[in-house]
Parts: structure tokens; C-alpha cells; sequence
């Protein structure tokens, strides 16, 4: 590795570290917002997530992609899907924060590693490696666990688990990058967040533009417009990372996001956390490390036999027998 790919890589682990950090400070953020209720908070963030995605691709001239999108009716209509799936997203997570499932939220995002593996046999038809079925396995135990533990199912953590596994099913058919993502995804969805902007505002409802003492102000309304910024910086800081360290290294700093969240919720804003929420949660930290290990592994045994696939390659055809000579 030259000094400068080792720069370039530094600098994609900062990167990297940025966006999953951000993302695991989120809970910080969105109590900020109250007593705003959690369907403005998200409307407001889906208008102000495209004002400043659209900024961003106009500064950096990145508007090239749209034209041949548009040529696509497929491609739009999943993407036009994933902008649903991600609202959901985000509206149940907003909710979940700030109703103080913080530490739910944050299993959700633990959980979702292993729902993308089920995800991948039952609709890729994938096979899984023996690793691969224990870390489900044992997921599935812990979800058990964390139902006894709860007294209900955690429904917060599922609905968050399976819907951004299904996003990013879909982000895999779509191939676009974050930030472009962003912007198509934003702008499927603002049609239908203006409207309920301006309906909620029409009936005195709305929160952005209103001063009430004691509830909003326009402190308010800007913490409103930089939701917006607050969502697309960390994707600006994943598509930079992405192109600088490899998928296994983004894969272990994906875990950042719910550890920061977890100890949120835990230390900042005093979640119980009874001895079977405890089990549950360290029979899927326990699930996490057994597919880690796996990917490491996995990783080590594809560079050991990487020289020899391309020795093989590059080795010259035998040559051919002459005519008479050839098997029958």
C-alpha cells in the first residue's frame, strides 16, 4: 500500500466514522423538536432533506444522473417504493426516540444485519454458510427473549429492522449513490409532506413559522429546516467513506450507530433495562460477533486463494491438439 492509498484510507475511516457517529447521535437531535409531534417532525425533515440535497448537487454540479434516471420508469418506481419504505423509517424512529424507546430504536439497527440475511434466502434465494444460519438462529432466540423481556413484541425494533432492510434491497436493484438517492427519494415524498404541511398549518396545527410561547419560536423553526442538513451530511460522509475503505471495514463501523444509541438511551436518557432486556440484547451482540468472525474469516480465506486465482488467469491456454489427434 502506497503513502498515499494509506492517506486515502485514513481519510475514509474519518469519513466513516462521521457518518455512523452522527447517526448514532440522532436521539440527541430529534427531542429537540418536541413538543412538535413526531408525523410534523418527519414531514418537515422529508421538505427540508430535498432544499438541501438540491443545494449539494447544485455546488457540486452533480445533476448528470437525472436524465437517464428519468429515461428508467423501473428504476423510478423503486425508487418512488423506497421513498415510502424510508419514511416509514424514519416517522416509526422520530416516534421511538422521542416516546422514549430510545433503546429499542437502537436494537432495531442491531437486529437489522441479521434480517438482511434472511432477507437475501428468502427473496435472493441465497445460501447461507453454517455461521451464517447460528447468528440467525440465535437472533431469532434473542427476539424471543426480548418479547418475554418487554412483555409485547418489539415492535419498534422489528418495523425499524425490516424496513430498512427492505430499503436497502431495494437501494441494490435502484444502483444510486446516497446523496442522488437522497434527492430522488425526497422528492417522491415532498409532494405529499408539503400538502400535510400546509394542511396542519391551515388548521393552526403545524409547528414550523408559528410562535407560541413557551412551546415553538423560531428557534424552533430552524432546528425544523436543519433536519434537513442533519440528514444528508452523514450520507455525504458514507459515499465518501465507501470509496475509500473496504466493505468489511464499513460493515464493523455500521455497529456504531446503535452503540451510541444504546448508551443514549441508557445513560443519557434512563431506560430501564431489566435482566431479560439484558439477555436479549447480549444473545444478538452475541449473534453480531458470530457473523463478524464469519466475515473475517470469509475475508482472510478469499485473499489466500486470490494469488492463485489469478496465476490460474493468467496462465496461457494448452495448446490445441491436432485434428486427428482429438478425443472422440
Amino acid at each position: 500500500m502506497t503513502d498515499e492509498s494509506r492517506q486515502e484510507t485514513g481519510r475514509g475511516l474519518w469519513y466513516g466514522f462521521a457518518a455512523y457517529g452522527m447517526w448514532g447521535l440522532f436521539p440527541l437531535f430529534w427531542p429537540l423538536l418536541e413538543p412538535a409531534a413526531a408525523a410534523d417532525i418527519l414531514a418537515n425533515r422529508m421538505v427540508w432533506s430535498l432544499v438541501a440535497v438540491a443545494l449539494m448537487i447544485l455546488v457540486q454540479r452533480r445533476w448528470a444522473w437525472i436524465r437517464p434516471l428519468l429515461a428508467q420508469p423501473r428504476r423510478l418506481a423503486l425508487s418512488a417504493l423506497a421513498a415510502a419504505v424510508i419514511t416509514v423509517n424514519w416517522g416509526v424512529y422520530i416516534w421511538g426516540v422521542n416516546s422514549g424507546h430510545v433503546v429499542e430504536t437502537s436494537l432495531g439497527y442491531f437486529i437489522n444485519p441479521l434480517v438482511t440475511i434472511a432477507f437475501g434466502v428468502l427473496v435472493l434465494r441465497e445460501r447461507l454458510r453454517p455461521a451464517q444460519w447460528a447468528a440467525v438462529g440465535v437472533g431469532a432466540a434473542a427476539v424471543a427473549v426480548l418479547t418475554v423481556g418487554y412483555g409485547r413484541l418489539p415492535w419498534i425494533a422489528l418495523t425499524l429492522a425490516l424496513s430498512f432492510a427492505t430499503y436497502g434491497l431495494l437501494k441494490k436493484k435502484i444502483a444510486l449513490g446516497g446523496l442522488e438517492s437522497l434527492a430522488v427519494e425526497s422528492a417522491a415524498m415532498f409532494p405529499f409532506a408539503a400538502a400535510f404541511l400546509v394542511w396542519t398549518a391551515a388548521h393552526g396545527e403545524g409547528s414550523f413559522g408559528r410562535v407560541v410561547p413557551g412551546e415553538y419560536g423560531w428557534g424552533h423553526s430552524g432546528l425544523l429546516m436543519l433536519s434537513g442538513v442533519v440528514t444528508a451530511i452523514p450520507l455525504m460522509c458514507f459515499g465518501a467513506a465507501a470509496v475509500r475503505v473496504p466493505l468489511t471495514t464499513l460493515g464493523l463501523l455500521q455497529y456504531l450507530a446503535p452503540v451510541f444509541q444504546f448508551l443514549i438511551g441508557v445513560a443519557v436518557f434512563h431506560e430501564s433495562m431489566p435482566p431479560a432486556r439484558w439477555a436479549g440484547f447480549a444473545l444478538v451482540w452475541a449473534a453480531l460477533v458470530i457473523l463478524t468472525v464469519d466475515a473475517f474469516r470469509r475475508v482472510r480465506a478469499d485473499r489466500a486463494h486470490a494469488p492463485a486465482r489469478t496465476a490460474a488467469a493468467a496462465a496461457p491456454a494448452p495448446a490445441e491438439a491436432p485434428a486427428d489427434r482429438q478425443p472422440a
